[in-house]
């Protein structure tokens, strides 16, 4: 412990000679029992805890490089993306078997309770500022049990600082139920309680805002779990999820338009922009700042190390810009080549899937380019803006012909690894892909990229006014109140700023989308899409799917590419089943991985809990198994 208070506070201590030494702690050296006295003290402890929003353990954590290992991983666990290199584990049943880890971890929790054990006892706080940390430290507290609720189920409920000696650092799972109402009571007191001392911690750090953005998110994860789990007693949940996010909706009635002049350009830019600290609806977000803290998230999506993809049946969930599904639009192109896949269908797909295009690369120049001679080869580019750009940076954010990390132009799209890519040209070996559908969330051209080095900069956003707009449509749905009022207060504006027509509750049947889950309502499906492809990339994808307790229906289905002649696709990506049955062998959907039920595997019901470690069980007999491990 005391290692850890000498590397976090900063304040340093006179030395100085007193008799009375022996019966006090040493003035120069800081012990648990000096060391919180001032406000900039609990400051700098609870500081780690920040660390949070980068935990990759946590499905919607940020990464400062490599995002397929943080907020791509739980919508590619979902079924929503995949990548180049491997199967869905939990559509193939190969999840490994969990000694140590696997989230089980309370170091965060331990920290949190040493700050809240001081926070009432003698320092220099004033009551407002004791308030103001407890009401963080519950903050912290709760954001990391709603995971270990989320992976686990049933787990210890810990309050007190534990040591090796403490009887309940061996004692037996605590209650989901008895867990969660406690982080419900933590989160209501916080948002109650925590002050505004912007000044003093800055602008961008935990408020009452993300405190009730916490609430929103749990409060809908949790009603769900037990509604669709058969745990009952969510509605109180569902009233909490609905009167929180009115609150936050109130407060952030704005959504960012964006600068770039791209259809959608709020909804790409939030991902892609150097301040979030300027842009509406933003609640929280990790800054990176020039020689302070960089990431490469950027750099990452212009090599060929980045491994995220989509499968055909997510493309398939994009509606068109008239707000139909594919199988009832007419404006609906088919997907017998990209271009006509891409066209006409809900401009937020441009910004998550690199579009399809084709150029005349400069003889003997990667950096030069000029249009061909086919229209359609430029339609996309006209759309998402032309990159004139010949270095590194360049200017814009999702403009094309895209380049690698430096600036070496790519001259189509697809760019399939292992294939031929349009018209004979050999694929290139970077931002290449199985499917076709090449996944660029992070994706700008005005970041600096250097090989294995990272400098970007653009800020990522932790909580922000969208997702709760999307809480308050699912909760006023689960209440038996979604109706067009709301449609237009939450989805409809969502839409609005996408470019796509907006939601028409009344028309939204049976047959509205003749390709969804039959045992869903209607309406909730529709919900649910828009869930989806707002947050698509965000890592959402795992938790939503195990709430619902749907896992099975989005984890289970066969993962193919985009429809392709088989001339112009390496026979290693070729199968025959890949082709649809009244269509010659010639031609089909590109083979990414087989169809899991075919094989007999597929979802086990057992995963919607995660595997406690073997090793904590040896550690504590106390602690039961989940079911089916």
């Amino acid at each position: 412990m005391r290692k850890y208070i000498l590397i976090l506070l900063t304040a340093a201590l006179i030395m100085a000679c007193n008799d009375d030494f022996l019966e006090k702690n040493p003035r120069t050296s800081l012990v648990e029992e000096n060391a919180f006295k001032t406000y900039d003290n609990f400051k700098a402890f609870i500081f780690p805890c920040y660390e949070m929003f980068t935990n990759t353990t946590i499905a919607t954590s940020l990464s400062n490089g490599f995002s397929q290992n943080a907020q791509y991983r739980g919508d590619v666990n979902a079924g929503y993306l995949t990548t180049r290199f491997n199967f869905n584990s939990y559509a193939f049943q190969t999840v490994q078997n969990a000694t140590t880890g696997n989230g089980w971890n309370f170091d965060y929790i331990r920290r949190i309770n040493i700050m809240l054990s001081h926070v009432d006892q003698d320092n220099e706080l004033t009551q407002a500022e004791r308030d103001h940390w407890k009401a963080v430290g519950y903050f912290f507290h709760s954001f990391w049990y709603m995971e270990l609720v989320n992976r686990f189920g049933d787990v210890p409920w810990i309050t007190q600082v534990l040591n090796e000696t403490s009887t309940d650092a061996y004692g037996p799972r605590n209650d989901r139920k008895m867990v969660t109402d406690s982080i419900l009571t933590r989160l209501k007191w916080a948002e109650e309680h925590i002050g505004d001392f912007e000044a003093k911690n800055g602008k961008n750090t935990i408020n009452q805002n993300a405190v009730q953005a916490a609430l929103s998110r749990f409060t809908l994860r949790e009603g769900t779990w037990r509604k669709y789990h058969g745990l009952g007693d969510h509605d109180k949940y569902f009233s909490e999820c609905a009167r929180v996010s009115e609150i936050l909706m109130a407060k952030y009635p704005t959504l960012y338009t964006g600068t770039d002049g791209q259809p959608a350009a709020g909804y790409g830019e939030m991902w892609t922009t150097e301040d979030l600290g300027k842009v509406p609806g933003v609640i929280l977000y990790k800054e990176y700042r020039e020689s302070t803290l960089l990431n490469n998230n950027n750099y990452v999506e212009h090599t060929s190390s980045h491994i995220i993809e989509m499968p055909q049946h997510t493309v398939d969930m994009y509606l068109c810009k008239d707000g139909k599904t594919i199988s009832n639009s007419s404006l609906y192109d088919g997907d017998k080549d990209m271009y006509s896949t891409f066209r006409n269908r809900d401009p937020r797909m441009y910004h998550t899937i690199m579009p399809p295009y084709r150029v005349k690369a400069g003889k003997g120049d990667y950096n030069t380019w000029s249009f061909t001679d086919n229209p359609a080869d430029r339609e996309y580019i006209d759309i998402m803006g032309i990159n004139s750009s010949t270095s590194n940076p360049g200017v814009g954010m999702k403009r094309l012909p895209a380049q690698n990390w430096g600036a070496n132009l790519l001259a189509y799209v697809p760019n399939l690894q292992n294939g031929i890519a349009a018209q004979g040209t050999k694929a290139a070996a970077y931002v290449a892909c199985r499917s076709g559908y090449y996944v660029y969330k992070n994706w700008n051209q005005w970041e600096t990229n250097f090989n294995q080095a990272a400098l970007n900069t653009s800020d990522k956003p932790i909580f922000k006014i969208e997702e709760v707009l999307l809480n308050y449509a699912e909760v006023k749905w689960e209440q038996g109140l979604f109706n067009q009022t709301i449609a237009n207060m939450s989805i409809n504006k969502l839409r609005e700023r996408a470019g796509v027509d907006p939601m028409i509750v009344a028309e939204i049947d049976a047959n509205f989308d003749p390709k969804r889950d039959t045992t869903v309502d209607p309406v909730l499906w529709e919900i649910r899409r828009e869930r989806m492809i707002e947050l698509m990339g965000e890592g959402f994808g795992f938790d939503d799917v195990r709430r619902w307790k749907k896992a099975s229906w989005y984890i289970n289905r066969q993962q193919l590419g985009m429809w392709i002649q088989q001339s112009k696709v390496n026979e290693s990506l070729w199968d025959e089943n890949t082709h649809l049955p009244t269509k010659s062998k010639s031609e089909g959907y590109i083979y990414l991985w087989a169809d899991p039920i075919v094989e007999g595997k597929g979802w086990l019901d057992k995963y919607y809990l995660y595997q406690v470690p073997t090793d904590e069980i040896v550690l504590n007999p106390a602690l039961e198994q989940n079911p089916g491990y």
